[in-house]
């Protein structure tokens, strides 16, 4: 488990618009289950609609015991250990654990000790995210 937050993207560039003031811009600090077995980070519905996220489609899921299901989706940016990204969001049950699976821990640059069950900020890159990029001839 570690420690996210999680902030609506609209709010902010309404924010830095000056749509809105600052103080309005809606987040949450919550604890999410890491997985790196899993896709991508999965919120439960009433702290999305908490954050006053709209649903952006739909898509199929499989889960760990194999039965799949078609559930909603949207954007969040997501912060963890002072690195923060924005990443779709697959939408559960309220009350579901959160939980960050590969994308965002790459797209954070973010190490998972297998031993000890920590994520850490990667040390060859401490001060921003260092992402891989392919070259196109």
């Amino acid at each position: 488990m570690t420690k996210i937050k999680v902030t609506n993207p609209t709010d902010l560039d309404n924010a830095r618009a000056g749509v809105i003031a600052a103080e309005q811009v809606r987040w949450a600090e919550t604890e999410a289950l890491v997985d790196t077995g899993a896709v991508t980070l999965v919120l439960p519905r009433d702290l999305c609609e908490r954050l006053g996220l709209h649903f952006q489609g739909t898509r199929r899921v499989r889960y760990a015991n194999g039965t799949t299901a078609v559930i909603p989706w949207t954007s969040v940016r997501v912060e963890i250990l002072g690195r923060d990204t924005i990443c779709e969001t697959f939408v559960e049950a309220p009350g579901t654990t959160p939980l960050i699976g590969q994308i965002p821990l790459e797209a954070l640059d973010l190490i998972v000790d297998p031993r000890s069950r920590d994520v850490s900020v990667n040390p060859a890159s401490p001060d921003m995210p260092l992402l891989d990029l392919l070259a196109v001839a």
